[in-house]
């Protein structure tokens, strides 16, 4: 089965509708599959849900699907660097399921690994237990999580072959091999595509059985989220 496809919107073709649970990768501005994203923007695919460690800043990332107000519900942890998200959250245009940071990544590990729930002692006795089964183990109070199965998965891999093998780099690793693991339909966009064979099988950190299609971004645009530099000193 042929996996690369010119383009994000080929990639994506036949595949979006209207109401879908998409779970995005990514951690901050980095390993985001923003070629994706752009490309779902433009389809015009409206009331979704995504998944995401983060919303994106204002016109990067998830953000310019907010702008275009295509989201109608966020699944995350933080999204403290986006004002547009923080405006739709408080004038009700948006929903927002806030998750403990590495309750979202077990969520989403989970629903891959074909778990159905879990038993966590993060946000036990707050607010995140409200409505959420509770039982004691060992004297100690654990809230049940629900694991995560997206409609669809979106990545983006450092590298990767045309049988959908990726590899991820430093930071991209983060969120995006459990995203890539928790969907029915995975589609990955890659910097640096390579025949099989050509990658060490032990550098190998998704496997290609769980990659549906795969688009080539050589070029892709890799945004800072917050720049600091030194001050210069003059000679």
């Amino acid at each position: 089965m042929k996996k690369v496809y010119p383009d994000a919107a080929a990639a994506l073709a036949g595949v979006l509708k209207d109401g879908m649970l998409i779970a995005c990768g990514g951690f901050g501005l980095c390993g985001v599959p923003e070629v994706l994203l752009m490309a779902i923007r433009d389809s015009g695919v409206k009331n979704l849900t995504f998944v995401s460690n983060n919303a994106g800043v204002d016109g990067a990332g998830i953000g310019l699907l907010l702008e275009t107000k295509q989201v109608k519900k966020m699944i995350s942890s933080y999204v403290g660097e986006n004002k547009l998200f923080a405006q739709q959250y408080l004038s009700g245009e948006l929903e927002i399921e806030f998750n403990p940071q590495g309750t979202l990544a077990e969520r989403l590990r989970a629903g891959g690994a074909g778990i159905p729930a879990f038993y966590t002692r993060t946000g036990a006795g707050t607010d995140i237990a409200k409505g959420k089964d509770e039982r004691e183990f060992d004297g100690e109070k654990y809230i049940m999580e629900r694991g995560i199965v997206a409609d669809l998965s979106l990545v983006h891999a450092w590298k990767g072959d045309t049988e959908g093998n990726l590899v991820y780099r430093k930071t991209a690793r983060n969120f995006n091999p459990m995203v890539a693991t928790a969907s029915k339909f995975t589609v990955a966009q890659v910097e640096h595509l390579v025949e099989p064979g050509q990658i060490d099988p032990d550098h190998i950190i998704t496997a290609g059985v769980f990659v549906k299609r795969i688009v080539h971004v050589p070029n892709v645009k890799k945004h800072i989220e917050q720049r600091t530099v030194r001050k210069r000193v003059m000679a």
